[in-house]
């Protein structure tokens, strides 16, 4: 049976982070069962909150699963973003970084995948989603492009391309190797994907794939 609103604890509106658990609740749904499964009851259940209180900060269920969405993308891009790449002793280091930050790793990274993959396909349907998706992608891609511009500067790496050119490259693979790895392609899990992006990588940048795999050992 469905749980329901009696096992809540109730909360006032101005509860602290009362309105980060809820959305946060909704994320973990939304990432386990799909959107189309959440339920404000369920979502209050999991919030440790009441019916009342997720329609105080949320008129419709729609409006909490976009904003939920929007919440997932903001927050695990500012916690992506966070590391400094040029923080690392060598560009080839904050490249595996990257690397390994932007891959649908198991925990909260996957889920993280999984919402994204979310809120592509609603940005595909709704426009006003779209300049959201746009600025993550240009941190995403900055972001990486900082480890290849150092390595290029200082003769680590060498490319015919610019870093963002290289660092739009990095994302293509990212992106369609880690799709592979979510839905748990049998042929293209996590680890080949891991390799994958670092053998294309390291062939454009002219190093060791074996230097890039285990600069974060």
């Amino acid at each position: 049976m469905a749980a329901t609103d009696r096992t809540a604890v109730p909360a006032p509106p101005d509860a602290p982070n009362a309105r980060e658990r809820i959305l946060e609740a909704a994320c973990d749904l939304i990432a386990s069962e799909g959107i189309d499964g959440v339920r404000i009851a369920r979502v209050a259940t999991l919030a440790r909150a009441s019916t009342a209180l997720v329609h105080h900060y949320f008129s419709t269920r729609e409006e909490l699963l976009e904003q939920a969405l929007l919440h997932s993308f903001e927050t695990a891009g500012a916690e992506r973003f966070a590391e400094d790449p040029e923080a690392e002793p060598t560009a080839t280091r904050g490249l595996a970084l990257a690397i390994e930050t932007c891959l649908p790793l198991p925990g909260s990274q996957e889920r993280d995948w999984t919402l994204w993959v979310e809120l592509w396909l609603r940005a595909v349907r709704e426009p006003t989603l779209r300049p959201l998706a746009a600025d993550l992608y240009r941190r995403y891609r900055d972001w990486i492009a900082i480890a290849i511009r150092a390595g290029l500067e200082n003769g680590e790496f060498s490319s015919e391309r610019g870093a963002e050119e290289v660092a739009d490259l990095a994302i293509a693979l990212l992106d369609g190797a880690g799709i592979r790895a979510l839905i748990r392609d049998p042929a293209a899990d996590v680890e080949h994907a891991r390799e994958l992006v670092i053998e294309c990588l390291a062939t454009e940048l002219g190093i060791d794939p074996g230097a890039l795999a285990t600069a974060r050992d």
